[in-house]
């Protein structure tokens, strides 16, 4: 019986080890799933507490005194502001934010006029704020660069508009 020798030689070693390579590689990359940017988080929870915000002032300026509607009203454009720069920057990001939802206190209303809630007061704007500024402070301390300072900016904003703007209204 004729003896028949299998040689392997060096490159087709060589072949082989690369194809494993490049099969382990391309088996491990559809596997994982995109990283998401943890800043993404962070922003969309500040543009949604600035847009409550707006929302809150808007709405607590219908029921106060004329002399304080004024304050109430620079509250609502500020936050509608923050609402802004934020949506930008998420933009900017490559996740544009959801579009705000519309309103739906129109049908509501027309359908059960009895159960209109009271407005919002100005010591519940107060308390808005004062949680936004520490929540923009938390989350500026975690990030870098321009969102840090757009973040603390933000702070900033929301402690001056509740020690300033609306001094004397806290509860």
């Amino acid at each position: 019986m004729p003896h028949t020798e299998t040689t392997v030689s060096r490159r087709r070693v060589l072949l082989g080890t690369a194809a494993l390579a490049l099969l382990g590689a391309a088996a491990s990359a559809c596997g994982s799933a995109p990283q998401r940017d943890p800043a993404l988080d962070v922003l969309t929870a500040e543009l949604d507490r600035a847009r409550r915000d707006s929302q809150l002032a808007t709405s607590a300026a219908t029921g106060v005194p004329p002399q304080l509607a004024p304050a109430l009203a620079s509250v609502a454009a500020l936050r509608d502001a923050h609402a802004r720069a934020l949506s930008e920057e998420l933009t900017r990001m490559g996740n544009p934010p959801p579009a705000v939802p519309s309103s739906t206190t129109e049908t509501s209303a027309t359908a059960t006029p009895a159960a209109t809630p009271a407005p919002p007061t100005p010591q519940e704007v107060v308390a808005a704020l004062e949680q936004a500024a520490d929540s923009a402070d938390r989350a500026a301390a975690g990030q870098s660069g321009y969102r840090a300072g757009l973040l603390a900016s933000v702070a900033a904003a929301c402690t001056a508009a509740h020690t300033v703007t609306l001094a004397g209204q806290a509860p």
